[in-house]
């Protein structure tokens, strides 16, 4: 279990810093992001910045993402949206915090097509007892124009002393 002094957070952006600007590192980043949350690894999301409460992650439109309707699943959306929000969050929590998802609301505002782009930022709150704090993720198409708003509750809390 990780201690203040090596949150989850930290860990990701020391992991970060370090790979981010080798040559392919980005990739591999993203791919053992992806090893280590496999459900939002499905997607096959690429980081493309990461700093203390901002996340920017860019998404392929493919196949192995679309719907019946020749664009971006929803849940694909969603799933973009939450881990951008994760990513920005738990980078920013003070040592000695820990979030959870609580619940997500997200607004479909347009067909998503061709290469998405997903921001979101954070800046969450002192974490002294249990609070709810959301996020929102912006996910836009190549052009700029908005796709999807992701809205992601969590719970911050202290982390538990063993």
């Amino acid at each position: 279990m990780p201690t203040p002094a090596t949150s989850l957070g930290a860990r990701l952006l020391d992991l970060w810093h370090r790979l981010s600007r080798l040559p392919g590192g980005r990739w591999m980043f993203s791919r053992l992001l992806g090893r280590t949350v496999p459900y939002s690894g499905t997607i096959g999301a690429r980081v493309e910045d990461l700093a203390p409460g901002y996340a920017r992650l860019r998404l392929q439109d493919r196949h192995a993402v679309r719907n019946h309707l020749g664009s971006v699943h929803a849940l694909a959306l969603a799933n973009l949206g939450e881990l951008a929000s994760g990513l920005a969050t738990l980078t920013a929590l003070p040592p000695g915090a820990r979030g959870i998802v609580l619940g997500l609301d997200v607004a479909y505002t347009k067909k998503a097509r061709g290469t998405l782009i997903c921001e979101a930022r954070s800046t969450p709150p002192a974490v002294a007892e249990p609070v709810d704090y959301t996020v929102a993720a912006a996910v836009c198409d190549a052009s700029g124009d908005p796709v999807a708003t992701v809205r992601v509750r969590w719970r911050l809390a202290p982390s538990p002393r063993d």
